[in-house]
């Protein structure tokens, strides 16, 4: 190897160095995200979930208090990258709302609300294919795809999920796999 060709080497190997450590740097990538970060977002959360498990009959996501459990789970036991998609993914929900409907998220009504989470839904799960794959596979589940997983397992987890909305047994018998269901019955929570 020629004196050059090792000098080159080494110099491109400490730019590349320096650049990446720089955009890492610029873009706030090494910065951890806090409680704090998605405190700022808590109400448009509540409303998020809301929107998705509204209150019928039953109670909604906001009376199971499920953004509490959102927050929790985001800081508590998911990785950075997927916090800076939540947070991405909620500022674009309020970039979408100020573009459609010039006003804030939590200021739409509800056919406005689904107007704009239905959209989220067509760009996050309607698209396949190979690329679609792999960018899941990279970069994780989309922001839509995440929201609905932690509304669905934060009401269902809940008090008020178990016992209001499904049938809860307090303490179940025997492990039956197939059991009929009558007319208006709730499905089981721990069966």
């Amino acid at each position: 190897m020629n004196r050059r060709s090792a000098i080159k080497g080494v110099l491109a190997f400490s730019f590349l160095g320096a650049s990446v450590f720089s955009l890492t740097r610029f873009f706030g990538v090494s910065d951890p995200i806090g409680r704090s970060h998605f405190l700022h977002y808590k109400t448009l959360i509540a409303e998020l979930a809301e929107t998705i498990i509204p209150r019928t009959d039953t109670p909604g996501a906001k009376d199971a208090k499920v953004e509490d459990y959102i927050i929790t789970m985001l800081v508590n036991c998911t990785d950075e990258q997927l916090k800076r998609k939540f947070l991405d993914g909620l500022k674009d929900v309020q970039e979408v709302s100020l573009e459609k409907f010039d006003r804030k998220y939590e200021d739409c009504n509800m056919p406005e609300k689904v107007i704009i989470l239905k959209e989220f839904e067509h760009r996050s799960i309607f698209e396949k294919g190979l690329l679609k794959k792999v960018e899941n596979k990279l970069w994780g589940q989309s922001f839509f795809v995440e929201l609905k997983n932690l509304t669905v397992r934060g009401y269902f987890t809940s008090k008020l999920g178990a016992t209001e909305c499904l049938a809860y047994d307090y303490v179940p018998g025997k492990f039956e796999a197939c059991i009929p269901l009558t007319t208006n019955q709730n499905s089981w929570a721990t069966k």
